[in-house]
């Protein structure tokens, strides 16, 4: 199998409006580093299949959705890289983010995993890298009273200036860039999380080995969809994998 400096995989689930665009993107701005993209499908039923065949990817064909983890896992186990990136469907950029990461990180050999600056396709920000969960953390994000306000201060690191390179704990999802051989050696991502909390998981694992790092030298943008907000069965979803994490990490402590 070749190697590449880096290799992508983005795990597709029924995202027939964003994918096109996202490899668009990465075809047109990823010119500097050799690099090789996996489409994961996990039994999409719309027209993403189909989208996904008119380019030069290797695809990979789920017949059920298996999650968002152990679709990775399936490229994860398989690459040969300096790199890997981690991107969602609903990601795109405007300029070669994975090279110049790339070159950062040949230069910050102490940094394992970073996520750039991630901005909504208006520009503003999205505040995503936090601290390791806590209930408490969690549950000040879902009721919003005073008393509680300090704790999603504090799990969303907003004493922190976003403008400048920070460490961080929780390493966003929909965009992650790692050292190849660290998450091959903690085995990817666990695949307990069918969504939700994998990149919680995947972060803290990581830390064991490495540094976690946000830089806004580096952008991309989110088409954010918050959909366990608006669905209760991805609300359900995100309970369980909650309750797996802490179970998991409070044996670890």
């Amino acid at each position: 199998m070749q190697e590449y400096t880096v290799s992508i995989s983005i795990v597709t689930y029924n995202n027939e409006e964003h994918i096109g665009p996202l490899l668009d993107s990465l075809k047109k701005y990823t010119k500097k580093a050799d690099h090789i993209i996996y489409v994961v499908d996990n039994g999409s039923i719309d027209k993403t299949v189909e989208i996904v065949r008119n380019y030069d990817v290797v695809f990979i064909q789920n017949k059920k959705n298996i999650g968002f983890g152990a679709g990775h896992n399936l490229v994860i186990q398989q690459i040969k890289s300096k790199y890997h990136v981690c991107i969602n469907p609903d990601i795109v950029i405007d300029n070669d983010v994975i090279s110049d990461i790339a070159d950062y990180m040949d230069f910050h050999e102490d940094i394992g995993i970073l996520i750039p600056k991630i901005l909504n396709i208006d520009s503003t920000i999205q505040i995503l890298p936090k601290r390791d969960p806590k209930l408490i953390y969690l549950v000040s994000r879902r009721i919003h009273i005073k008393l509680l306000q300090k704790y999603r201060h504090e799990y969303e690191m907003q004493g922190m200036d976003y403008e400048l390179p920070f460490d961080i704990e929780f390493t966003a999802g929909c965009f992650m860039f790692i050292r190849t051989d660290i998450i091959q050696q903690i085995g990817g991502f666990d695949e307990r999380y069918f969504l939700y909390f994998e990149d919680a998981d995947m972060g803290r694992s990581i830390r064991k080995y490495a540094r976690a790092q946000y830089n806004p030298s580096f952008k991309v943008y989110h088409h954010w969809n918050r959909a366990c907000k608006r669905e209760l069965k991805y609300f359900i979803i995100q309970i369980h994998s909650m309750f797996k994490y802490m179970i998991k990490w409070r044996r670890k402590n």
